[in-house]
């Protein structure tokens, strides 16, 4: 099971970085993964790729994969993300959106940015492809 993020440094949602590794200590050992794709496609992340790893990594003792900055929405859209959109016909329309992309890759589901990783739809929804 893969939970992708879309993720900025200084976005209002940053403190579910917390609930993102909570969630990922929780079921790791049973396969779920999680990777992170920051993004400043809406102006709230840092420049500097050390300053997005030190908000992450020591900030919140993140330890699921985070990638380096890319776009993840509009014409400059990475290409996974790309897909993501083409799957779900729904583009992040702001940060700590999340696709939950089930193991043989038939199943993706997108939950917006209010959609908290912990005791909600979407820790349902993770248990339920596990």
């Amino acid at each position: 099971v893969l939970l992708v993020v879309n993720t900025a440094s200084q976005c209002g949602f940053t403190p579910q970085f917390k609930e993102l590794e909570s969630l990922y200590q929780k079921y790791k050992d049973q396969g779920l993964e999680i990777v992170g794709f920051p993004s400043n496609d809406f102006r709230q992340e840092y420049q500097s790729e050390a300053e997005t790893a030190s908000v992450c990594f020591k900030n919140f003792g993140v330890s699921f994969t985070m990638l380096s900055p890319s776009s993840v929405k509009g014409s400059a859209k990475n290409s996974f993300y790309k897909v993501l959109a083409d799957r779900t016909g729904k583009e992040p329309n702001w940060n700590f959106n999340k696709y939950l992309i089930s193991p043989d890759g038939k199943t993706v589901r997108h939950f917006d940015s209010g959609a908290r990783p912990r005791n909600g739809a979407l820790e349902k929804a993770v248990k339920a492809l596990l």
